[in-house]
């Protein structure tokens, strides 16, 4: 007589796939990007926490600290407690408004960045993120507390990170050069 354990890892056997018989994982794509930015929030998407410089800090302090924080932007704060958000110096500020300037390292951030950055706090949608980058032609938005104290920094890549999370696979296994046509044909032919 086989025992109970004995006969029930035979019919696990004999249901159980073969190797290479698996289904396809579940990854996890939804269908309805746009519901999807609308209900994620920003919080979601872990952006980089906040790299700040004083608004007394010259430019050349500035760059090094982009430089060393492998960032695009910082937030730029106030002098008094809490530090609150005034101003953001990027790598467009860099481009644009510091490089023309004469001897521009030693000149003060404050001269030269961004005032009143339109920030969002963590807890907002995402869909407003990528509204106001989008109608603002920001690569970075400032993530502030109630307080208006920096707490973190989004950026496009965060976008860009999630919108591939939402695409379906397909266009995610699409071969890398367009004259290498997408060809859905059946497994074997």
């Amino acid at each position: 007589m086989v025992s109970e354990d004995i006969r029930w890892e035979e019919r696990e056997d004999e249901t159980a796939p073969m190797e290479g018989d698996e289904p396809e994982p579940e990854v996890g794509r939804r269908t309805d990007v746009g519901r999807q930015f609308l209900e994620t929030r920003i919080s979601e998407l872990k952006p980089q926490a906040a790299v700040c410089v004083g608004e007394d800090a010259t430019v050349a302090k500035a760059i090094e600290l982009m430089r060393k924080k492998k960032v695009g932007a910082l937030m730029v704060v106030s002098r008094k407690k809490p530090k609150r958000l005034v101003g953001v110096f990027s790598e467009r500020d860099l481009m644009n408004r510091a490089l023309g300037l004469k001897a521009y390292g030693r000149v003060k951030i404050s001269k030269v960045m961004t005032r009143d950055p339109e920030a969002l706090r963590p807890g907002d949608s995402c869909a407003y993120a990528l509204n106001k980058m989008s109608v603002g032609r920001f690569r970075h938005i400032p993530l502030v507390n109630k307080d208006h104290v920096p707490v973190g920094m989004l950026s496009i890549r965060d976008i860009i990170d999630f919108l591939v999370e939402l695409i379906p696979e397909e266009i995610l296994n699409l071969p890398p050069e367009p004259q290498f046509k997408y060809v859905k044909t059946q497994e074997g032919d």
